[in-house]
């Protein structure tokens, strides 16, 4: 009789904690988007239905097409804020010197902050009786004194972005600063020594040769985006009405406050299946940066 492994062995504990915490939950939950089942009905999934739930997803449902250019409007603010303000703090940032290196330490602060928290935290400063932030925008804009933020489906929108950059943008310039330090120096020195200027040797020396980081962050922040869901929860609970409900929201709320739960699986796999595009860019950047 043929032994195993021993490496199998040891892998094995592993493996069985991916197929309980993973692998069933994907294979039942895309079994059960096939499926109608209402959990405030009844406590087993009910009949077959097909692809139903996804045709009426995406033919018969404009909240759900609503939350889809909800999130469209967020990832697009989101990205281009957090990949503008990384790219800017990693110049600025870039210089040796004391200060910055411990701006650069601070710079991780924000980002292992519970997204909840952040939340939370964004939803007191914007309180328009007793917020730190609505005072102080009040006092530099005057015409924005008696503003509710979290009631103006604009403002909302603008305060969600907002939250998600502030724990985004320190991380992203970590990375930009990472790719800044892999470009040779001696290619920036010599343009500056044929006389070109610092815009000149960012456009056309340092820009280049940083795009494939640029890419790389485009794609992450674009996946950690489209699966936010515990500042929106947290700071907007998806208001006003629905002007900040993304993707992820709606799929929580069919899912644990409508309990239609096949139907929620269905958004879900949809979700799914825009990150597994998303995931499938990343590598083929990755693996074509490593050729």
């Amino acid at each position: 009789m043929k032994r195993l492994p021993v490496h199998w062995l040891l892998l094995a504990p592993a493996l069985l904690f991916v197929a309980a915490m993973a692998l069933f939950p994907l294979g039942y939950s895309l079994i059960l988007s096939f499926r109608e089942w209402k959990l405030a009905r009844r406590n087993t999934p009910g009949d077959f239905v097909g692809w139903s739930n996804y045709w009426n997803l995406l033919t018969d449902d404009p909240e759900f097409l609503e939350s889809v250019q909800v999130t469209t409007v967020f990832i697009t603010a989101d990205v281009l804020l957090t990949l503008a303000i990384a790219l800017g703090g990693a110049l600025l940032l870039h210089r040796s010197g004391r200060l910055n290196s411990l701006a650069r330490t601070m710079l991780i602060l924000p980002f292992v902050m519970s997204p909840a928290l952040i939340g939370i935290s964004f939803r007191f400063f914007l309180n328009a009786e007793y917020g730190v932030v609505h005072h102080l925008i009040g006092l530099l804009l005057p015409s924005l004194k008696d503003t509710v933020w979290l009631a103006s489906p604009a403002l909302s929108m603008a305060a969600i972005v907002a939250s998600d950059v502030w724990h985004w943008a320190p991380y992203m310039t970590l990375v930009m600063l990472g790719g800044l330090a892999s470009i040779p120096q001696e290619t920036q020195e010599a343009a500056r020594i044929d006389g070109a200027s610092s815009w000149a040797v960012f456009r056309d020396i340092t820009w280049p040769q940083l795009l494939p980081v640029v890419s790389v962050i485009l794609v992450l922040k674009t996946v950690f985006a489209l699966k936010a869901f515990d500042t929106i929860y947290t700071l907007t609970n998806g208001g006003p009405g629905n002007a900040t409900k993304t993707l992820a929201y709606f799929v929580y709320e069919q899912g644990f406050s409508y309990y239609n739960m096949g139907y929620a699986a269905a958004a879900a796999y949809l979700l799914t299946a825009a990150l597994l595009v998303l995931a499938g860019f990343y590598l083929r950047l990755i693996f074509a940066k490593g050729r």
